[in-house]
């Protein structure tokens, strides 16, 4: 193995992401051959790197996958103090993974989980201009000043969300895309002009599709959808 950087180590590992291992590395939970760990430590081939005590290997194998998430299922790191069900603990999945983003809690459908860091990164870099496509459900009808003005950005957030493309569905009902992910984005875009979101179902991350997969299940990416991703990704 190649001397690579401790954050990037635990990337690669499934650990976390490389800010988050920055984060465990600032509270001092990582340890090189029983040294607290500093930003910016590398790791060499044959060091041992504990992560809270435990031992952190290498992984060769990269996992991804697409997760048809039901309502009510919380994308953060578990919680004990925390009765809602957790991603990675309703999946239970024989190898270690995380969620690639988020949904919130209340809404449903495509996300992606992999034990790949940089891979993570760079899908979830809003700077790249990704697209997240989204069925919506909202409270009561809209008319099509509605679909314009959203689409050409709702002040949330202190910012002014991106311009982002929109279409009818039906009388409640639309589509829409974007290409940044602010916390409850569609949601508070809704509520801008009263309007309140009854059901929110991702259904596309970039060019991979939730299709037919049911609620709760989940499938192994393709080989031809991991390469028309990467090529997406540079």
């Amino acid at each position: 193995m190649e001397a690579v950087r401790i954050n990037k180590y635990l990337s690669e590992a499934g650990v976390c992401s490389r800010r988050g291992a920055d984060r465990l590395i600032e509270e001092g939970r990582v340890s090189v051959n029983g040294n607290h760990a500093f930003l910016g430590s590398v790791v060499n081939d044959g060091d041992e790197v504990r992560v809270d005590g435990n031992l952190v290997k290498a992984l060769t194998k990269k996992v991804l996958i697409a997760f048809n998430k039901p309502r009510g299922i919380v994308c953060t790191t578990a919680d004990p103090k925390s009765k809602d069900m957790n991603i990675i603990e309703y999946i239970n999945y024989p190898e270690r993974i995380f969620p690639v983003g988020r949904l919130d809690k209340d809404s449903e459908g495509l996300i992606l989980l992999s034990n790949n860091g940089d891979l993570s990164n760079k899908i979830m870099k809003a700077r790249n201009f990704h697209e997240k496509e989204y069925e919506v459900e909202i409270d009561k009808p809209f008319d099509d000043e509605f679909l314009k003005k959203m689409s050409e950005g709702v002040p949330i957030l202190d910012t002014i969300t991106r311009k982002c493309t929109l279409k009818r569905t039906g009388k409640t009902s639309f589509n829409i895309i974007l290409t940044q992910g602010l916390n409850r984005q569609i949601r508070r875009m809704c509520e801008c002009f009263g309007y309140k979101v009854v059901r929110l179902r991702r259904i596309r991350i970039m060019n991979i599709r939730l299709g037919n997969l049911k609620s709760g299940t989940y499938r192994n990416i393709t080989e031809k959808e991991y390469e028309e991703l990467i090529k997406g990704l540079r």
